[in-house]
């Protein structure tokens, strides 16, 4: 579709400093970007401005060094950190004769390269046609015209309205599949609704230790790298915990400063794991001298999906790489968990964190002395499969007397589904 020069591996960086905080990037972040990319850096060509130029996004005297060092060291491909108009992009291509990627482009690119699932390449399929619909012009600079003269008069559509009809047709094509998709996803909510089981949610900036610390608490091993992006589809497992019962535990794709808006609106199905949540656990890689800003991109993006209401517990993690920081609790006013520290990759403060998120999400425990006559004994195997009994005894009539202790919730359902017979077998 493109008429455009061959993509390689070796690459030219372009870092630009601004005096606006909203439209500053870290040169840090954007390596590990490149890195996680594959793609070798040669060289950053750097420097500041106060905005940005419209031509170039940089000034011409730094677009010629740019093209300098295109030549210099026979890169590939130049990758900016900022995000270029199709016009800047198309201007800086014809003067450094290879091809340009902003960091819209670039971090497509990784999540077009870590999608495994069905979904989650639907997902990034859409986002990478709603960016690209906007730079067709670029690729059809000869056909912007149709031709007219006997034998050359079209039907009416020029190649570049064929193209657009094309993506529009496809995007169609792939929001409709991703609906099935998230109604597929909602009957599982609803399934886990009707189960009564909580679900978290692990939010929070990318290679913060989200998956690292999903393995230690599920004892799964989903895939975690000291990489950006390293989890893409999101991961759905139950685990039990005590006093509470079952809940349900979702690892979720990180977040990045100034995540491109067309992944944000692709990836809202996924998203609604965490906008539904009853806890967000929000990890926090408390090494990063950047951590204040990148919780504030995170909740940013929480804001964005609608999750900003629902209750966090912070995890900091990674202690192991700080001195003099040992695992604790950090409570509110009213005695409440709100922040964990802890280390997952070096399994240290895990403890801590259970406790914690049992304080969070325990409900009222219920406890009470049943007498199941033989006729219910049913009931009885129910509360052993919901390892409520703790005690228990047989009077010379074969009444069971039973010394239970369940989460409230747990109770509840226990009662609606039995119609309320559980009352007359109460004792105290």
């Amino acid at each position: 579709m493109f008429d455009r020069y061959q993509a390689g591996e070796q690459a030219v960086l372009v870092h630009l400093d601004f005096p606006d905080e909203s439209t500053r990037e870290d040169l840090t972040e954007f390596k590990m970007l490149v890195s996680s990319a594959g793609v070798n850096e040669l060289t950053v060509v750097s420097g500041k401005r106060s905005s940005p130029h419209p031509k170039f996004f940089v000034g011409s005297g730094k677009a010629d060094e740019i093209a300098e060092a295109v030549r210099l060291f026979n890169a590939d491909v130049v990758l900016f950190n900022h995000s270029l108009s199709p016009s800047q992009e198309k201007n800086i291509e014809a003067l450094c004769q290879c091809r340009v990627v902003d960091r819209t482009t670039l971090i497509l690119d990784i999540f077009a390269q870590r999608a495994r699932t069905h979904e989650g390449k639907l997902q990034v399929e859409l986002a990478q046609l709603r960016h690209i619909s906007s730079r067709l012009i670029r690729g059809w600079t000869h056909l912007e015209r149709q031709k007219g003269g006997i034998g050359l008069r079209g039907p009416g559509e020029t190649q570049l309205e064929t193209d657009r009809r094309l993506l529009r047709e496809r995007m169609i094509n792939i929001g409709k599949r991703l609906a099935k998709v998230e109604r597929q996803r909602q009957q599982g909510r609803r399934s886990r609704t009707r189960a009564e089981l909580p679900t978290i949610s692990l939010v929070g900036y990318t290679n913060a230790g989200k998956s690292t610390l999903f393995n230690v608490l599920t004892k799964s091993e989903v895939y975690a790298a000291d990489q950006l992006f390293a989890t893409l589809d999101p991961t759905l497992r139950r685990i039990e915990l005590e006093g509470v019962g079952g809940v349900i535990l979702a690892d979720t794709v990180g977040f990045i400063r100034h995540l491109p808006h067309d992944l944000v609106a692709a990836f809202k199905a996924t998203l609604t794991e965490t906008r539904e949540a009853q806890l967000l656990l929000h990890v926090v890689d408390i090494s990063d001298d950047r951590r204040s800003e990148n919780i504030e991109q995170v909740e940013h993006v929480l804001s964005e999906i609608g999750a900003d209401e629902v209750p966090q517990l912070v995890i900091c993690n990674k202690i192991d790489s700080l001195d003099d920081i040992e695992p604790r609790i950090d409570r509110d006013d009213q005695g409440r968990p709100i922040r964990v520290w802890l280390s997952a990759q070096a399994n240290i403060g895990i403890d801590l964190f259970f406790t914690a998120l049992m304080e969070r999400l325990g409900n009222e425990i219920v406890e009470h002395q049943l007498a199941i006559p033989p006729k219910a004994a049913k009931l009885r195997g129910i509360l052993y499969q919901l390892n409520g009994i703790k005690n228990e005894y047989y009077d010379d009539q074969g009444i069971c007397f039973i010394d239970i202790k369940l989460p409230k919730r747990e109770w509840d359902r226990l009662t609606k589904h039995e119609d309320n017979e559980l009352d007359r077998y109460i004792v105290n």
